[in-house]
């Protein structure tokens, strides 16, 4: 009886963590149904809070049951629990000669016309970084929304691309340069496949 006892209290330990991880959300309302969440590597929209487990809408409108002790014990990040407001970052590389004034303009300038992002606060771009082989632009700009990020961030990129080509500017791409090592003659053949 004592090692069945203990077996049992061993199972249900789980089960009474998370029921009472259920009344800390209902309690302290760290979630809210409808509040766009990452906790763990899941990400999606709460569509239901339960004494055992909450479940999350992903992207791909899969519905996960996550246990309410993750949302407790582990990193939760909640998107929208007092501001909807977000930031969207792109990164785009330039090649190195490129007139960098000219290309921050453009990317600010598709990054400020366009219908969904915020001016205030208002998008900014920096120079980040001289990669290896390229010029690290960043371009940081505000939503209201959550839900139309993935479709905002198409659309300027797909903007600033358009607007890169037409100024000549070149998106870099990862390139290796090949040195000869011409202290000896290089021997040089032809061979044809038989």
């Amino acid at each position: 009886v004592a090692a069945l006892s203990v077996g049992i209290g061993f199972g249900l330990q789980e089960i009474v963590a998370n029921f009472i991880s259920g009344l800390i959300l209902l309690f302290e309302q760290p979630i809210r149904v409808g509040d766009t969440v990452t906790v763990g590597n899941t990400s999606g929209v709460v569509t239901k809070i339960r004494m055992r487990a909450t479940t999350i809408r992903d992207w791909d409108r899969f519905e996960l049951l996550v246990p309410n002790k993750e949302f407790i014990t582990g990193r939760l990040l909640n998107w929208s629990l007092s501001d909807h407001i977000n930031r969207l970052v792109i990164e785009v590389g330039v090649s190195y000669g490129t007139n960098l004034k000219q290309a921050m303009d453009i990317a600010l300038e598709c990054a400020k016309a366009h219908p969904e992002t915020l001016d205030d606060p208002a998008p900014f771009i920096t120079f980040d970084e001289f990669g290896d082989n390229s010029l690290k632009l960043v371009l940081r700009c505000y939503l209201d929304s959550v839900d139309s990020r993935l479709g905002i961030s198409s659309q300027l990129r797909y903007d600033i691309n358009e607007r890169f080509n037409a100024a000549g500017i070149v998106v870099a791409f990862p390139q290796q340069d090949v040195h000869l090592d011409t202290s000896q003659p290089l021997e040089i053949s032809l061979r044809t496949s038989d």
